[in-house]
């Protein structure tokens, strides 16, 4: 009887916590998902894509609702709401993180990937799993990379054909030391600020130049404001899609499975109509009188040795373990 009595009250329980677990999947959950680039861009069109593969998933269960254009403010202020659980997702640049994980910085150093393969390949592979993994830490739960581009020089003084063509110029740049020390090494005055105040100071003066992507470049109408625009190809830039760790931790696993699902499969699509928009935008920014130029193979070769010091300094601060990895990850990709 007791044995019988045991089967029941265990069979009891198991059916309670199934019977929980479908009434959390089975409530509603709406997503907030902010970020910096404006509703044309691919950044806005891989959000749109995750919210449709998710409400597919959980059938219509889990719904995002996407703030574009800093609606929900600055990098900075969403990666503190995210920790906060007062916002759900965003995807910054990956640069923004390096204020908490310091090895972020890595994915700044200039010239370390010349291909969209290779970049794929060491932020997909070990190195970039393993950033991934020092971020539950901090409050924050990484659910992969999109594209951004390579990162370009405009300005409105000059074309930037050699390393010396920086020499003085006011180059808005993120707020990241990497960047910073980059630019300056190159012997241009980089002055950090908030992207939402960019367009403001590139059409005051306040600076001569900066530096994004091209299909961020275009979608922000910098071609108003700048006269050349120059395929400097210095950084790879990559996006990372986040999610508030204490929203997280609400979810059921079925739920963080979908989250996942959606987000892997969002992914290639996001990369290949950004890289498709770069190829795009170039062609519209000399159409709206922007003068293009490229940078010779050698002379990017020698801009890499300029800036080598950089990213020694930078390396003996780091983790020697992740650097390590960096750098081995750099040779294998590179083969």
């Amino acid at each position: 009887m007791k044995s019988l009595l045991r089967l029941l009250a265990a069979a009891g329980i198991s059916i309670g916590l199934t019977a929980t677990a479908l009434a959390q999947e089975g409530q509603e959950r709406v997503i907030r998902f902010g970020h910096l680039n404006n509703a044309d861009h691919p950044v806005s069109f891989g959000v749109k894509r995750f919210a449709e593969l998710l409400a597919t998933k959980s059938g219509g269960k889990m719904k995002v609702q996407e703030y574009p254009a800093s609606q929900l403010g600055n990098e900075m202020q969403q990666q503190s709401a995210l920790q906060g659980g007062v916002q759900q997702m965003s995807a910054p640049a990956t640069t923004s993180l390096a204020g908490i994980v310091r090895e972020f910085g890595l994915l700044d150093f200039p010239f370390s990937v010349s291909t969209f393969a290779q970049a794929d390949a060491l932020l997909d592979g070990p190195l970039g799993q393993t950033l991934l993994a020092k971020l539950p830490e901090k409050g924050l739960v990484a659910l992969g990379y999109w594209d951004l581009g390579f990162r370009n020089v405009t300005n409105s003084k000059r074309p930037i054909t050699k390393a010396e063509d920086l020499d003085g110029l006011k180059i808005r740049v993120i707020p990241n030391p990497v960047f910073l020390e980059t630019f300056k090494a190159f012997k241009a005055n980089p002055v950090p600020m908030p992207f939402a105040e960019l367009y403001g100071a590139l059409e005051a003066k306040a600076v001569d130049g900066q530096e994004n992507p091209f299909a961020v470049i275009q979608s922000n109408k910098f071609f108003e404001v700048q006269k050349f625009v120059s395929a400097t190809n210095h950084v790879y830039a990559a996006n990372i899609m986040l999610v508030s760790k204490k929203f997280w931790d609400q979810l059921t696993p079925t739920e963080q499975k979908w989250m996942r699902e959606s987000a892997n499969e969002a992914r290639g699509y996001q990369r290949q109509v950004s890289r498709a928009a770069a190829q795009k935008a170039v062609g519209e920014l000399q159409s709206k009188g922007m003068q293009f130029n490229e940078v010779a193979p050698a002379e990017q070769a020698r801009m890499r040795q300029i800036a080598k010091p950089v990213i020694e300094r930078f390396s003996a601060s780091y983790d020697p373990a992740t650097v390590k990895l960096y750098n081995d990850e750099l040779a294998r990709i590179r083969k």
